[in-house]
């Protein structure tokens, strides 16, 4: 995720950098150097995602481990109710603290879901989050490339203005 944030600055510095058009909000941008800086977090995207990937991956593996946490303690509690109602003869008692572990045991799996849900959700969100500033940094540096060709498109109208040879 670095790599991206570190991408996006040298692309952004890039264009902050860059000689501007006399008056004109355009600029003259080194082609190959923003292509090659794009080029490059094209390709960091794809891992970027890859990740997303394996933290939902991860989010159905904590859930499922979840699963059978839930259901090794449900069938602990119904041994657990057998030697009760076994070991004693008040049959109630047994019913009720076998009851009350059920209960227990469905309250802490639901507990861990929501708490599994939350992380994964504040995961994703927080991804959510870099891939829109990425979008809007590559959306960003296209529009300042289309205002550059724009530009050039006018000055092969002919317009001595536009032709004249730029100071410095």
């Amino acid at each position: 995720m670095d790599e991206v944030h570190a991408k996006l600055s040298e692309t952004v510095a890039l264009v902050e950098g860059a000689r501007a058009m006399p008056m004109s909000a355009s600029c003259v941008v080194n082609r190959s150097e923003l292509l090659d800086l794009l080029a490059d977090l094209e390709g960091l995207l794809p891992e970027t995602i890859s990740r997303a990937q394996e933290v939902l991956g991860d989010k159905q593996g904590v859930v499922d481990e979840g699963r059978r946490q839930a259901e090794q303690i449900i069938a602990a509690a119904k041994v657990e109710r057998r030697r009760l109602l076994e070991a004693t003869d008040v049959y109630a008692d047994a019913a009720a603290e076998a009851d009350r572990l059920l209960d227990e045991a469905k309250a802490a799996a639901e507990a861990m879901r929501t708490e599994v849900e939350d992380y994964v959700d504040a995961k994703l969100a927080n991804f959510e989050i870099v891939l829109s500033k990425t979008l809007s940094a590559v959306e960003r540096g296209r529009q300042k490339l289309s205002g550059r060709h724009e530009l050039e498109a006018l000055s092969h109208q002919g317009d001595p203005f536009l032709d004249a040879p730029l100071p410095g």
